[in-house]
């Protein structure tokens, strides 16, 4: 079963502190790359992997989808999710994403923000998504960078003149990561950008795009602070699709 961190009551009072906690998905600086990617929304079935507060049902269902399907394995999300608003056509469900089964041919979107770097038995998912795809159905999701996620000590390191570089080792040794992040033991799994690759290969999906995140310059002049982010990537953001 996947580590179910949110439910933690100290990381997620701490994960309530974001941007993207308060403000949603315009929170989230890669929001606006991230939405580019996205297909037309209107009369589409929906299913968000790792849905959280439930921000991105929400703009699905602003945008015409048909239906969403929210998954979460964390209740204190879902019960988030639910307080700021159910919408008729939002179905919120907990889930363990390791686990997941989906009827077949039943959705033109999958959606994932966050989430996927969460899960061992990346393979497993990436099947049974392709089978619960219409055809000409998409894939989107958004993940941790493996260059963020190698280390096993994650930070950066400052040299004297106070330059900041990020260490780049045990890039090639995939596996468990452990970071105190809000919490103690917070659990990802690293796993290099060609093994994500090859895995949507080896399921059949064709790739449609890859985005090693950084900031614009606009974003910048706005929030400095995100400025860091160009010095490696801490996303990356990936869609796909199955044949027609």
């Amino acid at each position: 079963m996947s580590q179910n961190i949110y439910d933690d009551p100290q990381f997620f009072s701490g994960y309530a502190t974001l941007d993207r906690s308060v403000k949603g998905l315009d929170g989230a600086p890669e929001w606006p790359a991230l939405r580019a990617l996205l297909p037309t929304l209107h009369d589409k079935k929906v299913v968000d992997l790792g849905c959280g507060y439930g921000w991105f049902c929400r703009y699905a269902i602003e945008q015409g989808a048909a239906s969403v399907l929210g998954l979460d394995v964390s209740e204190k999300m879902l019960e988030k999710a639910h307080s700021l608003g159910d919408a008729e056509r939002i179905v919120y469900q907990r889930v363990d994403l390791e686990t997941l089964q989906l009827p077949a041919a039943h959705y033109d979107l999958a959606y994932s923000s966050l989430a996927l770097h969460y899960l061992e038995n990346i393979d497993g998912l990436f099947s049974m998504l392709f089978t619960a795809l219409k055809p000409g159905g998409k894939l989107l999701f958004s993940c941790e960078h493996p260059i963020y996620t190698a280390p096993h000590q994650q930070g950066w390191i400052e040299d004297a003149q106070q330059a900041k570089s990020w260490p780049v080792n045990h890039y090639q040794q995939e596996g468990e990561r452990f970071s105190h992040w809000f919490a103690e033991g917070v659990k990802k799994h690293h796993r290099k950008l060609s093994s994500w690759i090859n895995a949507l290969i080896a399921h059949s999906f064709i790739i449609d795009h890859l985005n090693e995140w950084g900031p614009t310059d606009e974003q910048i002049a706005i929030n400095p602070a995100l400025a860091e982010e160009r010095e490696r990537p801490m996303l990356f953001l990936l869609a796909a699709h199955k044949p027609r």
